[in-house]
């Protein structure tokens, strides 16, 4: 590892748990950085939810670890009844519509129990294996989470030549998930390896994940980092100051189409005329192979305060939290499982 950067200083972003006999959820509460690093720890599974919703609990990977923390958190409480136990998951599932991560957890956590036939004993009185089967999933979906993104990171890292000048949109970061993250998981590898001389933040408005959250991790661990706004980009390519862009995703269908943060689909386009490379980072459980391509993404629309803090009256405000990047735009997409051109990845991954 390169004496500069240190990884040991990024905090565990979500981190699920068992104290005192209860399933908790342990999490970085992301709406405070980078002014106040606060840590949340709760056993209300409604809480969780509502953590996932105002981006308390933000990114892709990170919220499916939260969501099957909320499924765990959810049967361990002796104040739920196995009569809502359907509408409870599907409401933590709905918590947000885009990232496929949530629903994926919260299908995989009751898969889980259902095959170990915990639900069935739950429904019959004894709610012990329904909490202990869902929290061991919620725990190995956690660490199975930070092992593909340490995986992406060494596949990712393959592609970027020494000294190279990235740009990132968002946050794809450790905080982004259980710990490493996807897309600056790749750019950690890197600097590790040397390989990285600078770092573009863009700011990623309306909410600024990439100006709060990015810059902040990457000046954690050491690795040098510019803030720009969202509309600098295009001159700074032009500048010949970019090598390489690397963004995460919220969802990738078939065709290799991906929904990312609002704004990163103006990056891709600009990287496509000034020739620079584009590459998404992302685990495979963020692949939709149910929807053949991005026009299927159902696609959040957030509150208008989040663009105008103060409304005006006669202006309306159209705030969509992501869009989607054209799959001929993408050089390629590293996942966990290796680097697939987005035309080949449903095929790469034994659709």
């Amino acid at each position: 590892m390169s004496a500069s950067v240190d990884l040991g200083r990024l905090p565990r972003t979500v981190s699920v748990e068992q104290q005192d006999g209860r399933t908790v959820l342990r999490y970085i509460d992301q709406r405070l950085l980078p002014g106040e690093l606060k840590e949340v720890v709760t056993a209300d599974w409604l809480q969780i939810v509502d953590a996932i919703k105002v981006l308390g609990v933000r990114g892709a990977p990170a919220i499916g670890v939260a969501g099957a923390a909320a499924c765990a958190v959810w049967a361990a409480d002796p104040a739920t009844s196995m009569d809502d136990f359907d509408d409870a998951m599907e409401r933590i599932a709905n918590a947000r519509p885009t990232a496929v991560n949530l629903r994926w957890a919260v299908e995989r956590a009751c898969a889980a129990a259902r095959e170990a036939g915990a639900i069935d004993a739950a429904r019959q009185g004894d709610r012990a294996p329904l909490a202990q089967v869902l929290f061991q999933e919620a725990v190995a979906i956690s660490r199975e989470d930070e092992a593909a993104n340490r995986a992406m990171g060494a596949y990712g890292a393959e592609l970027i030549e020494p000294g190279s000048r990235m740009l990132t949109h968002c946050n794809a970061g450790s905080l982004a998930t259980s710990f490493y993250g996807t897309a600056l998981g790749v750019i950690y590898a890197a600097a590790e390896q040397g390989k990285i001389a600078h770092v573009y933040a863009d700011e990623t408005r309306p909410l600024g994940q990439g100006a709060r959250l990015t810059s902040w991790e990457l000046a954690q661990a050491g690795v040098p980092v510019t803030v720009i706004c969202d509309n600098m980009s295009a001159s700074l390519m032009a500048a010949g100051k970019v090598d390489a862009v690397v963004v995460g995703a919220d969802r990738i269908t078939r065709n290799g189409d991906t929904a990312n943060k609002i704004g990163t689909y103006g990056v891709a386009v600009l990287a496509k005329h000034h020739g620079i490379p584009f590459y998404v980072a992302a685990p495979t459980s963020t692949v939709d192979l149910s929807l053949a391509d991005g026009s299927l993404i159902p696609i959040e629309e957030r509150s208008a305060d989040e663009v105008l803090p103060q409304s005006i009256p006669g202006v309306r405000v159209w705030n969509p939290a992501f869009d989607v990047t054209p799959a001929d735009l993408i050089t390629a997409i590293i996942t966990e499982r290796g680097v697939f051109a987005p035309a080949d990845l449903a095929a790469g991954l034994g659709e």
